[in-house]
């Protein structure tokens, strides 16, 4: 049982590696000024003239948010984050959870399913992995919080 009370940092390394390597993908991309990612399945040019926002700024949003992604989920195992309220911090982390969960089940139900977006298999395995260290970067550090209060008491 104790355990699984451990905490563990690399769960949040690697989320936060992994949000780097989303946010340079899309960089690439607003660059380009087109829609998609690296690797991923081809958005047509009439998608592209009637997506909501220009390619480049709706790129250059994803970059950001990555990189954002890539922070928050380094404040979850550094002093600075530690500052953060355990409750503020929590509920970023299930917005996180959240909004890149969505989107990896989308990839998972598509590469092996199939929804017509064109995501493969490994794409597939890519969003099972990022929702499963999403979810232990979480649980690390509810446990890891909930312990230095424990500790302070």
């Amino acid at each position: 049982m104790v355990a699984s009370r451990r905490t563990r940092r690399w769960p949040a390394y690697a989320v936060a590696v992994l949000f780097l390597g989303y946010a340079a993908g899309k960089a690439a991309f607003a660059m380009q000024s087109r829609l998609g990612f690296p690797g991923g399945p081809p958005v047509s040019a009439a998608e592209t003239a009637n997506y909501f926002l220009d390619a480049a700024t709706a790129q250059w949003f994803a970059s950001a948010s990555g990189v954002v992604g890539a922070c928050i989920a380094l404040a979850t195992v550094t002093a600075l984050g530690r500052r953060v309220p355990r409750t503020v911090m929590l509920v970023v982390l299930t917005v996180m959870l959240l909004a890149v969960g969505g989107g990896a089940v989308i990839m998972i139900v598509d590469a092996f399913v199939g929804l017509g977006v064109g995501w493969q298999w490994h794409h597939g395995v890519l969003g099972m992995l990022m929702i499963a260290l999403l979810l232990d970067m979480t649980r690390s550090y509810a446990v890891s919080h909930s312990q230095r209060e424990l500790g302070a008491t």
